[in-house]
């Protein structure tokens, strides 16, 4: 089975639970050159109301990025959720982008290593001058 992706036809009545993991190559799908590798998981409760499903699910992990100011790589930790109501339109709900939407939105603006952590073969050229 293809990640985040739920086949509603063997989707009983009520809530469901569904765990995946997902790595580098999920987001390289996406065209994403910036994050560099990932370590993500997701638990998504889905609820079956009929013509409706909800998806509660929570994400949790790391990506790693390259830094903004000496290009390091650089692993920001992954904490984050999100909770939505479908009405699916054929025979599986995929919550592909909403995961990969929902992880880069909780990654900082400006992604660097904590005062000191920097290359400092890299930093010594931003200060000269």
């Amino acid at each position: 089975m293809q990640p985040f992706v739920v086949e509603l036809r063997t989707l009983r009545s009520g809530t469901s639970e569904f765990s995946w993991t997902a790595g580098r190559e999920f987001f390289e799908t996406f065209g994403n050159p910036d994050l560099l590798d990932a370590e993500i998981s997701v638990t998504a409760v889905v609820s079956n109301h009929g013509l409706t499903i909800g998806v509660k699910a929570a994400i949790a992990g790391s990506v790693t990025v390259p830094c903004d100011r000496c290009l390091d790589s650089l692993v920001i930790p992954v904490d984050t959720s999100f909770e939505e109501t479908y009405t699916p339109e054929s025979g599986v709900l995929d919550i592909s982008q909403e995961v990969y939407d929902f992880v880069l939105t909780s990654l900082p603006m400006v992604r660097v290593h904590p005062e000191g952590g920097c290359n400092s073969e890299t930093t010594k050229y931003l200060k000269e001058q």
